[in-house]
């Protein structure tokens, strides 16, 4: 594999890691919105769910920085940033069309900073994620791609899923998904993380550590 394909190969698998991250941490964001304006201290419990520092001073400063924070790093709107960048890149690849969805999260991101009810435009957010998905399923030829991006969402959903201590039915599902699609695509991945994947798939209780442990070294050769 040429350098050209290797990076290539690489922006497919972030570009699909980028928006399932800036997608279920919105849809969690939306779900802990109202909790953290009643409850305040909210804020630190999603800190520690997710792993990100708590660079917050209080529950307001939370809520305008976590999502829309220019110079924060862990920010949904640098996360979607990410998203695009990658995709620019990956124009030829994926396709105008596709790139453009990414661009109206990005308007909606933008939106939802400058409103009174951010909910509506999160909502718009989500949806466009969801038709970058339909898109790419759509028009995209190359199945090569379409499993590169598709393993980066699965590695990240079942990283986050981990953290969340999502339900075992859900996490289970995510990690045979991975299993099925990862040796379809031309990533070099660690055979031995799946193999353990899915043997805590198959234990009566998810041991969620160990989880996002092994997940997050799947390209560590």
């Amino acid at each position: 594999m040429g350098i050209k394909s290797i990076v290539k190969t690489d922006r497919l698998y972030w570009l699909g890691r980028y928006l399932e991250r800036v997608y279920t941490t919105v849809l969690n964001f939306k779900t802990s919105y109202d909790i953290m304006i009643e409850e305040g201290a909210e804020y630190e419990k999603y800190c520690k769910h997710f792993d990100i520092p708590n660079i917050y001073t209080d529950t307001e400063d939370f809520l305008t920085k976590y999502p829309f924070g220019e110079e924060n790093p862990d920010s949904i709107i640098n996360n979607l940033k990410r998203a695009y960048d990658n995709g620019i890149e990956l124009r030829e690849e994926i396709g105008s069309e596709s790139l453009a969805y990414i661009q109206l999260a990005i308007y909606a991101m933008n939106r939802a900073a400058q409103s009174e009810a951010p909910m509506m435009e999160f909502q718009k957010l989500s949806d466009d994620i969801l038709a970058f998905w339909g898109c790419i399923d759509d028009m995209i030829e190359d199945e090569n791609t379409r499993n590169l991006l598709k393993v980066g969402k699965r590695v990240e959903r079942i990283d986050l899923y981990g953290r969340l201590h999502k339900q075992k039915v859900d996490v289970v599902r995510e990690i045979h998904r991975l299993s099925g699609r990862i040796n379809r695509c031309s990533l070099h991945y660690n055979e031995r993380v799946i193999e353990n994947l899915l043997r805590l798939a198959e234990q009566p209780e998810l041991d969620y550590p160990q989880i996002v442990f092994e997940v997050d070294r799947i390209l560590e050769l």
